[in-house]
């Protein structure tokens, strides 16, 4: 059966034991003011489809997986997570109390379906990415899910499409088997644009989209080998999940990559399905804009939004109108490239190749003191 016709209780991966892991956090800092700490980007539809970026990728994982879905998100988003989910069960929600890293919640995740099923299998896949070509993308999921079967911890690496700055990077090893798996050579920290062109002109490198595919138990024992309280802890919670409030905030602040996809990288436990399928990871107004089509009557204004409050005479780049205010319209003239965010209670205007640093007008207000728009 194929991944897109598959029916809601069976997995396309064929395998009872795989869970989807869905870590739904962030700060609404890189798309503010449509994204903020109190209403991040993936409780947002950011392209036009009238589904949330969270919602899209439970419309992407269930083909695979059935209603075998943990999401992991902050205390504070459980409300709004469990309204747009309404079919995820309540006990596959997890609410951290305070934000710990990647590590902490993909771990707590991972300890909850040992605990369940010592055979688990977990892929983890972040709420707000968007990704072009589902039926590829369950594909390199279902490769994944048989090289973790092996015991590595499996990560998917993304076809570049250009020199980025913005993301990590996978070197490939050797093969693994008959299968696309290859070893992992090493990971590598967001370059510089040089680093970055010869990166690619190897052709052995990869984007990092931080998705990995591991058995459950695999990925805990790792995290002991190198941070025994790390994995104790988030052990005890799933033992015991009344000891939350009092386990949470002595766990270990680490990313997923530096607790355990690095140094098990260095002694050949990961292993990197290449993925050929399109994906963004929405980091920015300007990415934002690359996935919208051009406005109707607009050429090269990209509208997220009601088009017909937008009125531009020369002017190219990025409008997202607020929806707020009946008959408030929004001209740009004359300008390039630029990003113009209305929302009742802020106004967003930057250059299409400054938007990454709209984090620092959030930090400005943080220190302000102005938490009302945040």
């Amino acid at each position: 059966m194929s991944a897109g016709h598959a029916a809601a209780d069976e997995t396309v991966t064929g395998d009872s034991h795989f869970w989807a892991v869905v870590p739904a956090g962030g700060a609404g800092t890189r798309l503010w003011p449509v994204s903020r700490a109190s209403s991040p980007k993936f409780l947002h539809d950011l392209t036009g489809t009238g589904r949330s970026l969270l919602q899209a990728t439970w419309d992407r994982l269930t083909p695979l997986t059935g209603s075998q879905v943990l999401v992991v998100t902050g205390a504070a988003h459980r409300a709004a997570v469990a309204a747009q989910l309404p079919d995820l069960p309540a006990d596959q929600l997890l609410a951290e109390p305070a934000p710990r890293d990647s590590m902490a919640a993909i771990g707590w995740a991972a300890a909850v379906l040992e605990a369940r099923d010592p055979s688990a299998v977990l892929g983890s896949f972040a709420a707000d990415h968007v990704i072009a070509d589902e039926d590829a993308f369950r594909a390199c999921v279902t490769d994944a899910v048989a090289a973790a079967e092996q015991g590595y911890v499996v990560t998917i690496g993304i076809e570049p499409t250009g020199p980025a700055t913005g993301f990590g990077y996978i070197e490939l090893g050797e093969p693994l088997g008959e299968g696309p798996a290859h070893a992992v050579r090493q990971f590598v920290e967001k370059p510089d644009r040089s680093r970055a062109e010869a990166y690619l002109a190897t052709g052995r490198f990869r984007w990092n989209a931080g998705m990995f595919v591991v058995r459950a138990t695999v990925l805990l024992d790792l995290l002991a080998q190198w941070h025994p309280e790390l994995a104790a802890g988030v052990r005890a919670l799933a033992a015991d999940p009344s000891r939350l409030e009092q386990v949470w905030p002595g766990l270990e602040k680490i990313a997923i990559d530096h607790a355990v996809a690095e140094p098990a990288a260095a002694e050949g436990r990961v292993a990197v399905v290449p993925g050929g399928f399109g994906w963004d990871d929405v980091g920015d107004f300007s990415s934002l804009g690359a996935l919208l089509p051009d406005a109707s009557g607009m050429p090269g204004v990209r509208v997220l939004g009601d088009a017909s409050s937008v009125r531009v005479v020369d002017a190219t780049g990025v409008v997202v109108p607020s929806g707020d205010r009946d008959g408030r319209v929004v001209a740009v003239v004359g300008l390039d490239d630029v990003v113009v965010v209305d929302t009742p209670d802020a106004l967003l205007v930057v250059s299409r190749d400054r938007a990454q640093d709209v984090k620092a007008v959030v930090d400005l207000l943080k220190s302000e003191g102005r938490t009302d728009l945040l």
